[in-house]
């Protein structure tokens, strides 16, 4: 059995743990908290993300050290939020992930560039396309911990390799995919968190149902025309769970840190007091500036990602923006 090197652990990093150690794998598990990495060994909990969750200490081996916890790792699982990546990364070398498989949890844009994972590292580190896999929806971290009936979708270049790294995160209460499309349901995956803050915005809007069954679809239109210009390199299935229906339950779901970002937004909260109520972060808040920057050299007609962003990052009216998109919906 592969052992694994885990990176971060917020809530995502730790259902990933979770499914791993249960599976009876052993993981190196990398925390940025002394206080974390103590309070783990010494209650076999994560002191602030999905505390509920006991773990087997015979499979972890928790620690400060990322250069060597990389180093002992055979598959890197990368749990970090994408605004810090670059600062984490910087104490790496940049052979680190040579010899290394690289599974990346992480939901968003990373560095200046606004680049999806695998770019970022193939610019910067010797990792070998084949050797990048990256992990998709729809699935929250509560409900990994709870063992409620999940789903995870795995992409990867190397379709037997892919297949492998699924099958250590199989439970009785997750089911895995695989896919050829890693373009594409990372840029997915960045897009559904963008379109849950706005489902939130709505929501602490006081829109309804019937607004917020509207609103999603045109979101889902809206993802297709920017893969389908930006995301060329396979087909796109998007009637599948790795595309609609981590749409779905991102914008739906309580679950959601994107959407109760959103809400606290509708309601009236600037961001900084959205951040300071939350102690979380929501991954759409990035993104959302990343995806417009992109957007400049594809220029495909995105209103709805653009009204989130004026909302978010030039403090323009919720219920002005919305209301423009009223009129806009089909």
């Amino acid at each position: 059995m592969k052992k694994f090197t885990v990176l971060g652990n917020g809530s995502w990093s730790s259902a990933l743990a979770k499914i791993l150690t249960d599976n009876k794998i052993n993981i190196n598990w990398w925390m940025r908290s002394e206080d974390a990495v103590q309070h783990l060994n010494e209650h076999a909990h994560n002191p602030n993300y999905l505390t509920s969750v006991e773990y087997d200490m015979e499979y972890i081996l928790p620690t400060t050290d990322l250069v060597t916890a990389v180093k002992d790792g055979e598959i890197i699982l990368i749990g970090i939020p994408s605004a810090y990546v670059p600062d984490v990364f910087q104490t790496l070398d940049g052979d680190a992930f040579e010899s290394k498989k690289v599974l990346s949890a992480t939901k968003g844009l990373i560095g200046d560039e606004h680049e999806l994972m695998n770019h970022y590292l193939r610019n910067r580190t010797a990792l070998k396309k084949e050797n990048y896999f990256c992990i998709t929806g729809p699935c929250h971290a509560e409900e990994v911990a709870s063992e409620k009936l999940s789903y995870l979708t795995f992409g990867g270049y190397d379709a037997s390799y892919t297949e492998q790294i699924a099958s250590y995160f199989k439970t009785h209460y997750m089911h895995t995919v695989c896919s050829a499309d890693v373009k594409g349901i990372q840029y997915a995956a960045v897009l559904k968190n963008i379109y849950a803050l706005g489902a939130g915005i709505a929501h602490g809007l006081d829109y309804g149902d019937n607004f917020q069954s509207v609103y999603i679809t045109n979101c889902f239109a809206e993802l297709q025309n920017f893969m389908d210009v930006m995301a060329t390199e396979q087909q796109h299935h998007y009637n599948t769970s790795a595309y609609l229906g981590d749409l779905l339950v991102t914008c739906y779901s309580l679950h959601s840190r994107n959407r109760a970002f959103g809400n606290y937004i509708g309601k009236g909260y600037s961001v900084k007091a959205t951040k300071l109520e939350m102690n979380m972060e929501a991954e759409g808040y990035f993104a959302s500036r990343g995806i417009i920057e992109l957007n400049k050299k594809g220029n495909i007609s995105m209103p709805i990602a653009e009204a989130v962003y004026k909302i978010l990052h030039d403090k323009k009216s919720s219920k002005k923006q919305f209301k423009k998109l009223e009129s806009l919906f089909n």
